[in-house]
């Protein structure tokens, strides 16, 4: 039997940049970068990053109860489902949470006690926004590196694809502590200044804050929409921080993607890469483009905008990319001049008008996973 078809509904970015998807990409068209230099308590030296200001609310009540992680999830997804006609109540809808470190920031704010630990879990953080959202299904937790975000959109499509729901609402956020700060700042991978996806001066990564959700349906009057129709993950077994030297293991991860979608490379408008800005990741990920078939495809990194979101930067940058469809617009990679990576690849650096049907969004992280999903018209 034929697997029903898998609708994007409805979506939204939290950033800096903006509250709203249509706010971001209005943003971005203009140029305009959330990464700036941070003079902040979390770290000794200033640093570049995307954060949002320290006083920011994000929703109108229940500050002392919830986190500003679990505020933004609560305004992305409330922003996504705001006029959507969406039941969070429904059997058939299921929510699906992508973080690497929630609230870890409490272990630097709070006093050790035995229920600290409960409170900093990523599941008690999923219900109690599930809780407030009206859920009724118990939420489900991704977290796997910085793929998290693009694995729980293929998490959300492969559960719509069984028929056990008709609703998935995928929701990733991600706040920058003095925690995840220093151990970027441990590996010698933040830029002294705003990064440079795949140019050849590039020296690493820049961090942001913010907040993506997509909300995804089989249900037949979504069928107008723009589809997800394929997904992918590989893991390198390579090494606990350090990429694949080769690429292959993404490259399997993005041909596995394309199958799952029925699509060949010439297929792909464009593509949406991790792009960290890092020596090892920019390298291995051309690598991989290349290896795929996909040398020739339009690619933009969006770090240089909103920095390195950790477990949202799947979700933020798919929505923002499905935008790039929706307004036959590509936005540019920020801070790309000349070509630093040994793979031929077409890096985006100035707005580009495009008329695509199909996108691929690929992503990488720690412990060697992979991971890539297409979109398409």
């Amino acid at each position: 039997m034929k697997e029903p078809d898998v609708f994007v509904v409805a979506d939204n970015v939290l950033s800096p940049l903006g509250k709203t998807t249509a706010e971001n990409f209005s943003q971005l068209k203009q140029n305009i970068s959330g990464v700036r230099l941070q003079n902040s308590d979390i770290s000794f030296d200033d640093f570049y990053a995307s954060l949002f200001d320290e006083n920011e609310t994000f929703i109108k009540d229940g500050d002392n109860l919830y986190t500003k992680f679990e505020q933004l999830l609560i305004a992305s997804i409330g922003d996504a489902l705001q006029d959507s006609g969406i039941d969070t109540k429904d059997k058939k809808t299921v929510l699906i949470i992508s973080s690497t470190k929630g609230n870890i920031s409490l272990l630097e704010t709070e006093q050790y006690a035995p229920d600290l630990q409960k409170r900093i879990a990523l599941s008690t953080s999923a219900q109690l926004v599930a809780e407030y959202l009206g859920f009724t299904n118990p939420p489900i937790v991704i977290s796997n590196a910085c793929v998290s975000g693009v694995l729980g959109i293929i998490t959300g499509m492969r559960l719509l694809r069984t028929g056990q729901y008709e609703i998935a609402i995928v929701a990733g956020a991600e706040v920058i502590s003095e925690f995840v700060l220093s151990g970027f700042q441990s590996f010698q991978a933040l830029s002294p200044q705003v990064c440079k996806p795949f140019d050849k001066s590039r020296d690493g990564l820049n961090l942001g804050e913010g907040a993506g959700t997509i909300i995804l349906s089989t249900q037949k009057k979504y069928a107008q929409n723009i589809k997800v129709l394929g997904g992918a993950i590989s893991n390198d077994a390579n090494h606990i921080s350090g990429p694949s030297r080769t690429g292959e293991e993404l490259a399997f991860a993005i041909k596995s993607s394309l199958n799952d979608a029925a699509l060949q490379p010439e297929d792909i408008g464009f593509i949406s890469a991790h792009g960290t800005a890092t020596v090892y990741n920019d390298e291995m990920e051309a690598n991989a483009i290349a290896l795929s078939g996909l040398q020739n495809a339009p690619l933009n990194s969006l770090k240089g905008y909103y920095g390195h979101t950790l477990g949202a930067a799947g979700l933020i940058e798919s929505v923002i990319s499905l935008q790039s469809l929706r307004e036959e617009l590509l936005i540019p990679t920020l801070g790309f001049k000349d070509n630093g990576v040994t793979a031929r690849v077409n890096v985006c650096s100035e707005l580009l008008p495009i008329r695509a049907k199909n996108f691929i969004k690929t992503a990488s992280g720690f412990g060697g996973c992979n991971a890539a999903v297409v979109f398409g018209k």
